[in-house]
């Protein structure tokens, strides 16, 4: 197994790009063998000890830290304000913010005396209201460090927000969090290697600061004469004791870039999705099947464990829903407490934009929305009491399960004890109460989903978003939470939106499908009746239907795709339809059948594949639509049916049903 990283065997690098490269090298070296060459080591501590050398050094540090903490201060936001708000004159600010790193400092230097000096732009209003001299001042020092060192601080930072999926700060938004401690709770740990990485370069810049602090703040012993400035005043006098001075800012300069060197350089993106990877080894001895499922779940005979906490909650309050939404999604929601919606749909039907529009995240629809008897429509997404599950669950990674399930409750205020028996009693009731103290990157698939899931139900919310909770589950985890999840939606008082893909979900969960196609609902009723008569062709094929939509006829439908289907209850002539075949009805033979089918057409097999106990069959034909047919094994060896066999379908004018669009 080749190793990563290893260059590939046979692959070199082209000799035109070899040497100039190796020459680059030698380039940005040779400086700094010039340093460590001509350094006097035998006086190198003399020269580091000097009375001046060690003055400067502290007003060094000073002024970079004091550089530092105004970075911060300054920068923080306006990063921030760059990678998450859309203004105009966007590109214009982030110019500005580039310009010192560009800029000549000396140029930097006298700009800053224009501008703060005592006859510069503010420097008159600043002495005679403050009584502030900023030039040949250490305050001077620092504002000019803070402006050649401020910019890098706020282009990594910004990249490390920009690195970060805004899906976890609008789930702790759903969970109650205000901006305010969105930000800080949320996403400053997220991006605290950016933080790092920006601050820490941002005082090395500040701490090496020399052409912008000796034009506008002097080069003053015990004022403004900082460690660089010290070098520049050493060189006329004593050669050997500035270059170890230099060599002091060197080794200071090498240590902070590789402390940085893939440990603080890393973004947001670097976090690996809890329900996108494979469990990590378990240091406890525990086995992956009780591990996964814990107390609650399933034993490896497939019988349900009893969860670790027997005690269910109590029916909440009953909250119920209506909806105006409007814009690209446009319908009308209304639902009583304790209701389960499945919404289901083709990519692009307007699915998420609902969600969306229900928490007040998005720009696209608008919706105005009653929960009880509160109208939330002018209230910000923190106060609307609607909970959010993305797809992945959005587990803030920095924070264990416990203190994930307990970030809604801490949100609305609860005492921290108070939060974390009722968030551990979440845990418990789904079963992964043990789990409590482990973070997300430790956590399966199911667990995390199960955890995001606890987390939402605790934070007390009047409406459960669900964005495909279970997509990223395999199967057999899929079927484990569903059930857990069933029993914990009949105790919500309010409702529930679940967007799914999968039809058993929609099923087996919800007491109403709503079908979207286009932004608006082709349908809203119980999943049986959706499943007896889908009025979508997507809908119809989830649910593994054959789909044939056309116009309605005297005694069936005239396809789209050409062709014509015989059925026994025809709609209006001219009505556009769909036509509904189960694959169970659609008879295979290998001769043209005889006797009552009105429906015959000849066809080839395409494609076989097993599904349970039977086997799907996909036909095409040139006088009808793609077919799909579903046979037993036993049938299919009797026909001796194989991949490209020619085959005659038949379908009953009673089994097809026709719906209109």
């Amino acid at each position: 197994m080749r190793r990563p990283g290893r260059r590939s065997a046979g692959a070199r690098a082209p000799l035109l790009l070899t040497v100039p490269a190796l020459l680059a090298v030698a380039f940005l070296m040779l400086p700094l063998v010039g340093i460590l060459v001509r350094t006097s080591w035998g006086e190198l501590g003399d020269h580091l000890t000097a009375e001046a050398t060690t003055e400067a050094l502290r007003l060094s540090l000073l002024v970079s830290l004091w550089a530092l903490g105004l970075s911060l201060l300054l920068g923080v936001p306006l990063a921030w304000l760059l990678a998450r708000v859309p203004f105009p004159g966007k590109a214009f600010v982030r110019s500005l913010v580039l310009l010192p790193m560009v800029l000549p400092p000396t140029v930097g230097g006298v700009a800053l005396l224009l501008a703060f000096g005592r006859r510069g732009l503010l420097g008159p209003w600043l002495e005679d209201t403050f009584g502030v001299t900023l030039p040949f001042h250490t305050s001077g020092a620092v504002l000019a460090a803070t402006f050649v060192a401020m910019p890098f601080l706020v282009i990594s930072l910004e990249g490390a927000l920009g690195g970060l999926r805004p899906r976890y700060e609008e789930t702790a938004a759903s969970l109650g969090a205000s901006p305010v401690r969105v930000f800080l709770t949320v996403t400053l740990p997220m991006v605290a290697p950016g933080l790092i990485a920006g601050a820490a370069l941002t005082w090395a810049r500040a701490l090496g600061e020399f052409g912008a602090t000796i034009t506008f703040a002097g080069n003053l012993p015990g004022t403004t004469q900082t460690l660089p400035l010290q070098v520049y005043l050493l060189l006329q006098d004593s050669p050997e004791a500035a270059t170890s001075v230099s060599l002091l800012l060197l080794a200071i300069a090498m240590i902070v870039l590789i402390a940085l060197r893939g440990r603080w350089t890393g973004t947001p993106g670097d976090h690996r999705d809890p329900l996108r990877r494979s469990v990590p080894d378990r240091s406890d001895g525990t086995d992956e099947a009780t591990d996964a499922y814990g107390a609650g779940g399933y034993g490896a005979g497939g019988t349900e464990e009893a969860p670790r906490t027997p005690k269910t909650p109590a029916p909440s309050e009953p909250w119920p829903l209506h909806a105006d939404i409007t814009g690209f999604t446009h319908l009308t929601l209304d639902a009583p407490g304790s209701t389960t919606i499945a919404v289901v749909g083709p990519n692009g039907a307007g699915k998420t934009t609902l969600l969306r529009a229900l928490l007040g995240l998005t720009p696209r629809a608008h919706a105005v929305l009653r929960l009880g008897d509160s109208d939330v429509t002018a209230l910000p997404p923190h106060r609307r009491g609607v909970a959010w599950v993305p797809q992945d669950g959005a587990l803030f990674p920095h924070l264990s399960a416990l203190a994930n399930t307990a970030y809604g409750l801490r949100a609305h205020g609860v005492p921290r004890a108070e939060a974390r028996r009722e968030a551990q009693g979440w845990l418990d009731r789904l079963g992964v109460g043990h789990l409590a103290h482990r973070k997300p990157a430790q956590l399966s698939g199911g667990q995390a989903q199960r955890v995001a899931l606890a987390r939402a139900l605790a934070a007390r919310p009047r409406l459960l978003l669900l964005d495909e909770p279970l997509a990223a589950l395999d199967q057999t985890t899929r079927a484990r939470v569903r059930h857990t999840l069933r029993g914990h939606l009949a105790d919500f008082g309010g409702v529930c939106l679940i967007v799914t893909h999968d039809p058993v979900e929609a099923v087996s969960l919800a007491d109403r499908v709503l079908v979207l196609e286009d932004g608006r609902a082709l349908q809203d009723e119980p999943p049986a009746e959706v499943t007896r008569h889908p009025r979508s062709p997507w809908v119809a094929r989830m649910l593994g239907r054959n789909a044939w939509p056309g116009t309605a006829t005297a005694d069936g439908l005239a396809l789209e795709g050409g062709g014509h289907l015989v059925v026994a209850e025809p709609l209006p002539a001219g009505t556009d339809a769909l036509a509904v075949i189960a694959p169970e009805a659609v008879s295979v033979h290998r001769e043209r059948p005889t006797g009552s089918p009105r429906n015959v057409w000849p066809g080839t097999v395409r494609e076989i594949t097993s599904g349970g106990s039977r086997l799907r069959l996909l036909i095409t034909s040139a006088e009808a639509p793609d077919l799909v047919a579903e046979i037993t094994p036993g049938a299919a060896a009797e026909l001796g049916i194989a991949d490209g066999s020619t085959v005659w379908t038949s379908v009953k004018a009673t089994e097809a049903t026709v719906v209109p669009l």
